[in-house]
């Protein structure tokens, strides 16, 4: 920074939305984004949804001109999807997969087999150490009844304490990625409160782009219309946020998204809209020091909500896990009943009926495994619930004795 106070950095945040085998066009797509990241020239790009290496491998040779530097974050059964590439040297790379991610069993979802994580890069820019982190959190689905909510609060709250123990030593945080949360919901107003981000659209000196900011709209034709219906403007899920730490000010001077159909396309580049800003960072002649984004009250308010929910949550987990474990104590009874009516039969030179009898046996121990498995995951998933649950609790503690 030397003779140079004032640095200007583009980030672009794209959710991809590539899935082998199941995203329409996905191969044309990526061959679009990538074509248009080369165009841009970029100083940071963050994706979510790259799930196939594949594709991410194609891209980094595509823009390896552009952006020496990249990296992949693998995690769970088919991949976090999360990946960045950088015009400038990364320096270290860390990766945290959220302990909650919804359910195997939701096989038409599939969020728990994506391993949903946070991933961090550091890079250092002219003298500035930023702390760069992309990340995809749990879909919703249904809004009216958000069976996930407290699974992607967990999240929202891992992120936003993962964040505030990595980024002490930075000097400016960034903060991409597919949060799958409205600008008003409790998981947004939680991390911001928290990590005393801001938004870059709410920030943003000059806007160009779709209505609202939203990055999820009826007019494009990958979206699944339905779900917009009760947003005609459609949704704004997709963030870029950031803050200075040390003794630097960061301002969003220019924040656009991606409009419709890739130029000279009948596509877009993907479900989701890119989004682009313009960052301007400055040195101060002091510290700046850390800065919240709602009031200590508010935050109060906010950390109270999330935690009500995460309650909701965990009684309701407590709950599956009580049924689970009923169910598989009832199928090993059926299966001791069962071995002790063919002990008794042989016993006595009775003949049964094996064939039904090994049908039933298979069934119970079939339901007998996957009832202890559920109730296994369910365990699991009531002590993540409860530490995240303690920790608000200690976080609330703290706020509200402070003078």
């Amino acid at each position: 920074m030397e003779g140079d106070p004032t640095l200007r950095l583009r980030v672009c945040d794209l959710n991809c939305w590539a899935i082998r085998y199941l995203s329409k066009r996905r191969q044309e797509r990526v061959r679009l984004i990538g074509d248009m990241l080369r165009r841009e020239g970029f100083d940071l790009v963050l994706l979510q949804e790259v799930w196939s290496e594949q594709d991410y491998s194609d891209l980094k040779t595509k823009l390896r001109s552009c952006y020496p530097f990249s990296h992949y974050f693998r995690s769970g059964v088919i991949g976090s999807g999360l990946c960045v590439f950088c015009r400038f040297p990364i320096l270290d790379t860390l990766l945290y997969q959220y302990s909650l991610n919804g359910y195997p069993y939701m096989l038409q979802h599939g969020d728990w087999f994506c391993g949903k994580s946070v991933g961090l890069i550091i890079v250092k820019i002219s003298g500035i150490v930023f702390n760069v982190y992309v990340t995809h959190l749990h879909a919703e689905y249904c809004r009216e009844k958000d069976a996930y909510l407290p699974h992607r609060l967990v999240q929202a709250w891992e992120l936003a304490q993962f964040i505030r123990h990595t980024s002490k030593a930075a000097d400016v945080v960034l903060l991409g990625g597919d949060l799958n949360m409205h600008p008003e919901d409790v998981g947004i107003r939680l991390l911001r409160g928290w990590t005393g981000l801001w938004d870059a659209f709410t920030e943003a000196t000059r806007f160009e782009g779709c209505e609202d900011g939203c990055t999820l709209v009826p007019n494009n034709c990958f979206t699944i219309k339905t779900e917009l219906l009760p947003f005609p403007l459609g949704i704004r899920i997709d963030y870029i946020l950031y803050k200075a730490i040390s003794s630097f000010t960061v301002k969003c001077e220019e924040l656009k998204t991606t409009m419709g159909t890739a130029p000279g396309m009948d596509i877009p580049f993907s479900d989701h809209e890119a989004v682009m800003a313009t960052l301007h960072i400055q040195r101060q002649g002091q510290a700046a020091g850390a800065h919240l984004g709602t009031t200590e009250l508010t935050l109060v308010d906010v950390v109270t909500e999330a935690r009500t929910q995460v309650g909701v949550g965990l009684r309701a987990a407590q709950q599956q896990r009580y049924s689970m474990g009923r169910m598989a104590v009832l199928a090993l009874l059926l299966l001791l009943l069962q071995a002790a009516a063919a002990l008794g039969a042989l016993a006595g030179g009775q003949p049964f009926p094996k064939l039904s009898f090994s049908l039933l046996a298979f069934l119970a121990m079939g339901v007998l495994l996957l009832t202890t498995g559920l109730h296994l995951f369910h365990t699991m998933e009531v002590k993540m619930l409860q530490g995240t649950e303690e920790q608000m609790w200690m976080a609330l503690r703290a706020l509200q004795e402070q003078p």
